[in-house]
């Protein structure tokens, strides 16, 4: 600890090149996700800078971001996405984003750090990370673009960068839902959601961030959509009990939430109407204002896998916040 200090406060520093460490995608055989995985040296050095940016950003961040934040998490994503389409926004756009983590433009990215940090070392600190680049297979890889998933501040910097796409999609009226480079928009007709797909085209590009054309799509409700690991869609099916008779949430149309499963039917690309193809319906309810239920559907929904969301602080020393954060980068 008292030698980073020492090279922090001397500017002489250097972060070394993360370890790639590929680990496999789920739902998509023979394909990988590859981590980059700092030494504990830069990990203590990431983390002291973490709690230096933290406070400094996140009272600008939006309210559509849910990822990675703390005191908020999957289920508040989820939660919000539920009351806009019950209150009639069921046209979405289910969007996705082209290697966000690999395409990462770093000027972009440290134009918009400048705009919160006035303290040259500190930008020249976060450069320096981002320009450590790679090693695997016995090779060094150079970093021109993107910042390591695995990365301490990678979460943080991802926020940063989309912060400007948030803003400008609310200035628009559109109701956006993002959780990472995760990201929803409902919409109450389809030419709402074609402008809207259009918008967040044009704004991602001024940003450097390509959406993935093969995988964004306008969709209804009733064909159903996947978001934060959950099939989301209206149930169709009659049920064949008296509502007096029903104890649980469920009601015929509802909307449900269920584990996403590969059963998606084909969809449009961008610019196209709606989804033609039909999906197969639910019947199990669950009310998107309220917890899941305790017993039946809801172990389920509590026990299915879904991304985390940061812990919320615990009251520990932390080794005197790592040092005061490491003296407040020295």
């Amino acid at each position: 600890m008292e030698r980073l200090q020492r090279e922090l406060k001397e500017d002489t520093y250097q972060p070394l090149p993360v370890r790639q460490h590929p680990i496999p995608k789920r739902d998509k055989p023979g394909e990988y996700r590859v981590l980059g995985i700092p030494t504990i040296y830069d990990r203590v050095c990431q983390q002291a800078l973490l709690n230096r940016l933290e406070p400094i950003f996140e009272p600008i961040f939006a309210d559509a971001s849910f990822g990675y934040r703390r005191g908020r998490s999957t289920k508040d994503a989820l939660r919000k996405v539920g009351r806009e389409i019950q209150g009639g926004s069921e046209w979405i756009v289910d969007a996705d984003l082209r290697d966000f983590f690999g395409s990462v433009d770093h000027e972009k990215l440290l134009t918009l750090l400048a705009q919160g940090v006035a303290d040259g070392r500190v930008l020249r600190l976060i450069k320096a990370m981002l320009k450590a680049g790679s090693y695997g297979e016995g090779r060094l890889f150079p970093a021109e673009r993107g910042t390591p998933q695995g990365s301490v501040v990678s979460p943080l910097l991802s926020n940063i960068l989309l912060t400007p796409f948030d803003r400008e999609m609310r200035l628009k009226g559109y109701q956006l839902t993002r959780f990472a480079d995760d990201w929803v928009i409902t919409c109450k007709s389809a030419a709402e959601a074609r402008a809207a797909m259009d918008a967040a085209h044009r704004i991602l590009k001024q940003l450097g961030v390509e959406v993935h054309a093969q995988k964004t799509r306008v969709v209804h409700v009733r064909y159903g959509f996947e978001f934060l690991g959950y099939k989301i869609k209206r149930g169709e099916k009659r049920l064949y009990l008296p509502e007096s008779k029903i104890r649980s949430q469920l009601r015929a149309g509802c909307f449900v939430r269920l584990p996403a499963r590969k059963v998606d039917p084909p969809f449009h690309g961008p610019g196209a109407a709606t989804n033609q193809a039909q999906g197969t319906s639910e019947n199990h309810g669950v009310d998107y204002g309220t917890e899941p239920p305790t017993g039946g559907m809801g172990r389920v929904l509590q026990t299915s896998p879904r991304p985390k969301a940061l812990p919320p602080t615990r009251r520990v020393d932390r080794a005197a916040y790592l040092v005061a954060s490491l003296q407040t980068l020295a």
